[in-house]
């Protein structure tokens, strides 16, 4: 199934078209390999592949279990190497909501989170470091 099409524009820039939707985004070499760095260069978005396909998978299985994950956000970061040039390493801070989860929920969208598609397509040389934050829910003052 053809789901893209990416084209070149010139100056170390691509635009991809979403063929269902009709959405665009553009690409740039980052600084560090000839581009300007003006929007995600295609590493970026693998990295940042990875945080949303565990951010979408977690949000199927809470769903699925009546937990609401919305507000949960990632931080990415892409570690790069050379020699040949690649991606070595993504560092990956989950940060969940305040929500009443119990520990065998968290374990269990920790391991979906982990599992991901995205999380099994990527080499097995990329280092892939996750980290999970649950904010620990607030305490009622005068409780």
């Amino acid at each position: 199934m053809k789901i893209a099409e990416v084209h070149y524009l010139g100056k170390l820039r691509t635009e991809a078209e979403h063929l269902r939707s009709g959405n665009a985004l553009t690409t740039d070499a980052p600084v560090d390999n000839q581009g300007e760095g003006q929007y995600f260069s295609p590493t970026d978005l693998a990295a940042t592949a990875l945080a949303s396909c565990m951010l979408t998978v977690m949000g199927i299985k809470a769903r699925d279990k009546g937990i609401e994950l919305e507000g949960a956000r990632v931080e990415v970061v892409k570690v790069m190497a050379s020699h040949p040039r690649r991606i070595a390493e993504i560092r990956l801070d989950l940060y969940l909501p305040e929500t009443p989860i119990a520990p065998e929920d968290r374990r269990l969208l920790e391991h979906t989170a982990r599992n991901c598609p995205v999380a099994k397509s990527l080499h097995s040389d990329i280092r892939q470091q996750i980290h999970f934050h649950w904010k620990p829910k607030q305490k009622l003052e005068n409780a």
